[in-house]
């Protein structure tokens, strides 16, 4: 690298990379455990509920593109809310990302140890947690496209297991499958009341379908390593909608339809129940290996989103700011994965609730920070480089479409708020954002 030129990252993410990076994000295990938990609350409605919050996730990945493709060096999408909301939110948004996936990292480790006792239970979780850290850290810091490689796989498991249970669903359809909870039928649906209980078990509904989202955000993050990301990332944030409608809404009306909503535990995940139900006694070792997966690449995609995020935090500068000889930011990597090991720790110390408890939090702030960027796509508009720049990928309706999601995301936020479950780590988040808000009048660089 010559003297003086700034680090870049490597190109090293193809286009199928992107894709299914892209997919990975917007299928996790929000879908495959708490969908049963959804099911029980809202009833077949719950379908309405995904649909109407894959919109509004959908306009926001739309103003993400938009502001991704005005200039694809940058790192991560953090560097347009500092261009265009000021360096203090910038700065704000961009640590509370950052430890946002920390701690969606340490929780997807510990998810991982626990799901392998499945197999080994004599095994201590420990174990287990340092093993998948130090196999997906290596695939992290070898190459980008390693992890590209890795990441597609771990996408594809997912999507072979909802088209296989859409694929059953079909087909029990079609030959009228008799199961011990009656005949499968699409009438199931609605034979037994479409909405489930009361409203605000409802609007509770809209916030368990906004936390299985959590991370669609990501694709956002592989734009300064995509190959060609003026064709890969309009392409993969316009497929978000087909994927929302055939992975949830297709899995979720093949369920619904297999046996009556009625039918299905709060606690167990519906795929493990749609299985067991027709037989299949393998289904809760095939479903807790597609959970595992699931697990594995959420903490994967942490693993690449943490370091990039302290590389751009470092403007690419100092210990956190070098690249290794694979244009790899590892001194970053290796910060993130040092924290995220502490969830061995942390499991130790603490029982699993006040773990959890730090997982909630970071889940409130991320509804923060999707307002936030909608707010920056809201003041490009409203600039010279919307008005006198090449607009490549514009954000249909705005900015009525930007204000409408500003609001639903408020409306999520309240609920968090409401709800005595959410209530208290919904405040925590408050009082971070509060604190990293003081923090940033007291770095000098910022003013």
């Amino acid at each position: 690298m010559a003297e003086g030129k700034k680090p870049t990252l490597e190109r090293g993410l193809s286009p199928r990379h992107v894709e299914m990076i892209a997919l990975g994000g917007t299928i996790g295990t929000g879908l495959f455990l708490g969908a049963g938990s959804s099911i029980s609350i809202a009833g077949p409605s719950i379908l309405i509920v995904y649909m109407v919050t894959g919109l509004f996730m959908f306009w926001m990945m739309r103003a993400l593109g938009e502001l991704l493709l005005t200039d694809t060096s940058q790192t991560t999408f953090i560097a347009f809310i500092e261009k265009y909301l000021g360096k203090r939110t910038g700065f704000v948004i961009g640590w509370t990302y950052w430890i946002g996936w920390i701690t969606i990292a340490m929780a997807e480790l510990t998810a991982a140890g626990l799901y392998m006792k499945f197999w080994f239970p004599s095994v201590p979780v420990w174990v287990w947690e340092l093993i998948f850290l130090a196999v997906l850290y290596g695939v992290n810091v070898i190459a980008v496209g390693l992890f590209g490689e890795m990441e597609f796989w771990f996408a594809m498991i997912k999507i072979i297991a909802i088209i296989a249970m859409i694929i059953t669903g079909i087909i029990m359809l079609l030959g009228h499958v008799k199961t011990s909870a009656g005949v499968t039928q699409v009438s199931n649906l609605w034979n037994h009341g479409f909405v489930a209980f009361h409203g605000h078990k409802l609007l509770a509904a809209f916030q368990m379908v906004f936390f299985a989202f959590l991370g669609i955000e990501f694709v956002g993050m592989t734009a300064a390593e995509a190959k060609n990301p003026l064709k890969t990332i309009p392409k993969s944030i316009n497929n978000i909608i087909y994927r929302i409608l055939i992975f949830y809404i297709g899995a979720l009306i093949a369920i619904m339809s297999i046996q009556p909503w009625t039918n299905y535990s709060a606690n167990e995940s519906p795929f493990v129940q749609v299985f067991a139900g027709i037989g299949i006694t393998a289904a809760a070792g095939l479903i807790n290996f597609v959970v595992l997966t699931a697990a594995a690449s959420s903490l994967n995609s942490s693993l690449f989103a943490t370091g990039r995020m302290l590389f751009a935090l470092s403007g690419a500068k100092g210990y956190f700011g070098k690249l290794n000889r694979r244009n790899v930011p590892m001194n970053a990597i290796n910060m993130s994965v040092v924290l995220i090991a502490l969830a061995v720790l942390v499991n130790y110390l603490f029982p699993t609730n006040a773990f959890e408890l730090i997982t909630s939090v970071a889940s409130a702030a991320f509804i923060i920070i999707y307002g936030t960027l909608m707010l920056a796509h809201v003041k490009y508009r409203k600039s010279t480089d919307f008005s006198t720049g090449e607009q490549l990928f514009k954000m249909p309706g705005a900015p009525f479409t930007d204000y409408l999601t500003i609001l639903f995301l408020g409306g999520i936020f309240l609920i968090l708020l409401s709800r005595q479950e959410t209530q208290m780590t919904t405040i925590l988040a408050i009082v971070w954002f509060i604190g990293m808000t003081t923090i940033s009048f007291r770095v000098k660089k910022l003013a």
